[in-house]
């Protein structure tokens, strides 16, 4: 009889070493907003997302590959970047065949951890992506860090949430001996029926609506808007 492959769930970017990801697929969840963007800007047509941990060099290669340059911190466009973190900003009529280079708080600074820690793959998972994002997983038959990028290292109710979502899907498929993954999907189970209600109690909504962003975090944890998977190779996120 095989053995399922295993599955974790790591509550903030501070736990990741004393996990061993050498043989493991990892999954970066930053639900508010990364994952959210850059399945979008994938799945409405962009040739690849360069994620890149730093603002002067998201400048730099956006120069170098006359991509669009895009971050924020705190609700607000990085001066000196041309675009936003919001998933509405870069619809097909807009995206369709750019790149486009995004530096974040969070997620893509996991992504890079991810990476220096020897993942075997990495992608990206959010509500908009997460069917596409179940069967791939299960394709794979691999061991899964599910990655939450929490927010400045805190744990997020959002990150978790949709970590839940993930086991929810495939746990018939996997071993589960980890008792953040059982949280998680403990969590999810929940509040599975009022996702859009549950979400409004999380720091972040309340941080980033203040902004005006309601739309954007709403668009944010409904699934299967932007179903494609975001992997990572060769220092591009691209259409798995």
């Amino acid at each position: 009889m095989s053995t399922k492959p295993n599955i974790h769930t790591i509550l903030s970017p501070r736990l990741l070493d004393i996990y061993d990801v050498s043989n493991s697929i990892v999954v970066i969840i930053d639900v508010f907003r990364a994952t959210s963007t850059i399945a979008t800007a994938l799945y409405n047509g962009a040739t690849r997302v360069i994620p890149v941990d730093s603002v002067d060099k998201c400048i730099q290669i956006g120069k170098n590959t006359g991509g669009i340059t895009a971050g924020e911190r705190d609700g607000k466009i990085i001066p000196g970047l041309q675009y936003g973190n919001s998933p509405a900003e870069y619809p097909r009529e807009f995206i369709a065949g750019k790149t486009l280079v995004l530096t974040t708080t969070n997620g893509t600074r996991l992504l890079h951890m991810a990476l220096q820690c020897g993942a075997s793959e990495v992608v990206t998972g959010s509500f908009p992506n997460i069917s596409a994002l179940c069967d791939h997983l299960q394709a794979q038959n691999k061991n899964v860090i599910l990655g939450c990028s929490a927010w400045k290292d805190r744990f997020n109710l959002e990150d978790t949430l949709f970590a839940g979502a993930v086991i929810d899907k495939i746990k018939q498929h996997f071993t589960i001996h980890c008792d953040s993954s059982l949280m998680a999907e403990n969590m999810y189970s929940l509040h599975k029926n009022d996702l859009k209600s549950f979400i409004r109690n999380t720091t972040h909504w309340h941080r980033l609506s203040e902004y005006g962003l309601e739309k954007d975090l709403e668009y944010c944890v409904t699934p299967d808007q932007a179903n494609i998977v975001p992997i990572y190779r060769d220092g591009d996120l691209v259409v798995a």
